[in-house]
């Protein structure tokens, strides 16, 4: 019986490590920070105070309300690796899921296509770039163009 207990804390602690805090209290503390530790806490401090809701509900605590937005990050959750391959193409199936997601029109995809690759090093500055921090610098990007900036405002 200790055995199941343990071995269910441990899945539950490892799943956790890999998720991704998103925002609230616990991503604002951490933020900047990468591996396991950081991530660990700054979702157990999000689950302890229950602050993550309220930060999406309001728009506060570093959480967006647009839902494309998080519609997006869910999806970079999963799939950071493939998103950034075509990004760094400029093409493919993952990269025209996110313009999908944030709902842009086929008229302004050529125009998030081609930023997000030229901007490819913004996004991604290193290996260790979390789905988090990659979300965050696409919002950045599309808030600063004018022919995209609608399809990420809150």
């Amino acid at each position: 019986m200790k055995k199941l207990i343990a071995g269910a804390i441990l899945l539950g602690a490892s799943s956790m490590a890999f998720a991704q805090p998103g925002c609230g209290v616990g991503a604002m503390i951490w933020k900047g920070q990468s591996g396991i530790a950081p991530h660990v806490l700054a979702a157990t401090t999000n689950g302890t105070f229950g602050n993550q809701t309220f930060g999406m509900t309001t728009g506060t605590l570093g959480c967006q309300t647009n839902q494309s937005v998080q519609s997006m990050a869910m999806y970079m959750d999963s799939n950071i690796d493939k998103v950034a391959r075509d990004m760094s193409r400029g093409s493919g199936e993952n990269l025209d899921t996110l313009a999908v997601l944030l709902g842009v029109e086929d008229a302004d995809r050529d125009t998030f296509r081609q930023t997000l690759q030229n901007n490819f090093a913004t996004i991604f500055p290193n290996a260790d770039t979390t789905s988090g921090e990659a979300v965050d610098a696409i919002v950045a990007l599309l808030e600063q163009n004018d022919a995209l900036s609608k399809y990420v405002a809150a």
